[in-house]
């Protein structure tokens, strides 16, 4: 089929946020560029790369990618969010700049929406797949088994609170399009993070309007060495730290919104769980008064949690042995 879009077709923005990955960079556009479904608009927006990836790019020669610059590092949120802002498309789908679609990713899930208008997202299940590409079969059936895929049928689902939140099973981030205009990319809270595909999640199951599941792994998410469950040593730390700054943010959100009440306690346990993962954080960085603080905090809001008791009577100890515990 001609790279020239078919405009009966509605168009889709595919947005891929993108920083120093060129080797994987290009793997992303390859995917995204074949697909079979045409009618699409790709968004590619660079984090103020070391390398600069325009030339890649440019080497495509075709006419929907839009290159997108920043000046200076804004944020992996900030980039990210600018690529939706920036999206004109009825549908809109991200794609990490490591991660891949197979060829009739969207024209397997677009057709759903079409047909349906009160649906605002559809998705699929995913190949786990490692640094070189090669997919991971026991990894892959654990993810889908963790996040509950495997469970779930494919077809209509109007409510989708629980499988979006509680078992998180939507890859927002990387197997989802979501139908354009009805989330605000404008007021998602630079609070949110790493968690952004969670809130992300949240601000659809909220609306009111179902989804659509395809349990056909329809994409490819790389586990390497960069993804935040590979980090080690003080990027590390720093990462768990943000992350469970986000945690907290995005729990306590859940918790205040009346329209969820019903999962408050599990919202509850995860944010009580993020204070002390913070804490564990900032003892590694050195920082146990305010670590303490974070622990006594957990242990007055809940009757007891070994884990977090545990961690409260590490931070009296001094700081190089409480590192050689954890581990740093």
């Amino acid at each position: 089929m001609s790279i020239n879009a078919n405009l009966s077709e509605p168009l889709v923005s595919v947005i891929i946020p993108t920083y120093n990955r060129p080797e994987y960079l290009k793997q992303a556009i390859y995917s995204a560029v074949n697909q079979t479904y045409q009618n699409l608009e790709i968004i590619v927006s660079d984090n103020c790369s070391s390398t600069n990836p325009q030339h890649l790019i440019e080497s495509f020669a075709d006419p929907r990618i839009k290159f997108w610059q920043h000046p200076e590092n804004v944020g992996m949120l900030k980039n990210q969010m600018n690529a939706f802002q920036m999206a004109r498309g009825k549908y809109v789908a991200s794609l990490h700049d490591d991660d891949m679609w197979s060829q009739n990713f969207l024209a397997k899930l677009i057709p759903h929406l079409e047909a349906n208008s009160n649906l605002i997202l559809a998705f699929s299940d995913q190949y786990i797949i490692d640094s070189k590409g090669k997919i991971d079969a026991s990894t892959t059936e654990e993810f889908s088994r963790f996040y509950k895929r495997n469970q779930l049928a494919s077809g209509v689902y109007e409510d989708f609170q629980k499988i979006g939140l509680v078992d998180k099973s939507i890859p927002t981030a990387s197997a989802c399009v979501i139908r354009n205009g009805l989330i605000d990319w404008d007021g998602v809270p630079s609070e949110v993070g790493g968690m952004w595909d969670l809130y992300i999640t949240y601000l659809c199951c909220i609306t009111g309007y179902g989804l659509y599941y395809d349990s056909e792994k329809l994409t490819y998410y790389r586990n390497h060495e960069q993804t935040d469950t590979n980090m080690s040593g003080r990027r590390n730390i720093k990462t768990k730290i943000r992350n469970a700054k986000s945690a907290i943010f995005c729990y306590q959100i859940f918790m205040n919104n009346p329209q969820i009440r019903k999962f408050h306690p599990h919202f509850r346990k995860l944010w009580l769980e993020a204070h002390t993962t913070l804490g564990i954080g900032l003892m590694r960085d050195q920082k146990n008064l305010d670590a303490r603080s974070l622990f006594w905090q957990a242990l007055q809001e809940q009757k007891f949690n070994l884990r977090t008791l545990a961690a409260l009577l590490l931070s009296f100890i001094p700081t190089k042995l409480t590192n050689k515990l954890l581990g740093t």
